[in-house]
C-alpha cells in the first residue's frame, strides 16, 4: 500500500503527483457511449467542428474521474474505506484529445470521525492541470481514512 493513514496526512500539504496522462479520441468515446452521453459535443466530430470549440471537448465527467484516479496512489491507495464526498466541482478550460493532464492534491482539513474511533475524515482539493499549466477541473473531496493504529 502506498496510501496514506489518517494521521500521517498533514493540513496544507500539497501532492504534486507523478502520474500523467494523455488523453485519447479513443478514452473519449468510449466513456461517453459507456456512461449514456450521446451529447454530439464528445462524439460527432463533424458537430464539434461547427462550434466554437472546433474540435469535440472531452467528457468533463472523465476528466473528474481521471483527476481522482491520478491522486490515488499518493494519498488513498489501500488506506480508504471510501468517499464521502465531492463538492466544488469546476472545469474552468476545456480538455481536448491530445491534452496531457497532472494533478495536484491540497490537504484542505481533516477531524476524526464521531462514529468510528479507527477513523478519521481527510478534505482534499484536488487539482486538474493541461500541459500548458491551465487549470482544467478542481473538486473537493472527503475520504473516510483508516487510522493506523486501528
Amino acid at each position: 500500500m502506498s496510501g496514506l493513514y489518517y494521521e500521517e496526512f498533514e493540513v496544507d500539504h500539497v501532492f504534486k503527483h507523478s502520474l500523467t496522462r494523455t488523453v485519447t479520441e479513443y478514452d473519449n468515446m468510449s466513456f461517453s457511449l459507456m456512461t449514456m452521453n450521446p451529447q454530439p459535443l464528445h462524439i460527432d466530430a463533424h458537430f464539434s467542428a461547427q462550434t466554437e470549440w472546433g474540435k469535440p471537448l472531452v467528457n468533463s465527467l472523465f476528466t473528474l474521474g481521471l483527476l481522482i484516479g491520478m491522486t490515488v496512489q499518493d494519498t488513498t491507495l489501500g488506506t480508504t474505506i471510501g468517499n464521502l464526498g465531492m463538492s466544488d466541482v469546476k472545469f474552468p478550460n476545456p480538455v481536448f484529445q491530445g491534452d496531457t493532464l497532472r494533478a495536484e492534491t491540497k490537504v484542505i482539513g481533516k477531524r476524526e470521525s464521531r462514529s468510528r474511533p479507527d477513523t478519521g475524515i481527510v478534505e482534499f482539493e484536488h487539482t486538474c492541470l493541461n500541459q500548458d499549466d491551465q487549470v482544467v477541473a478542481v473538486c473537493r473531496r472527503f475520504a473516510l481514512m483508516r487510522k493506523k493504529e486501528a
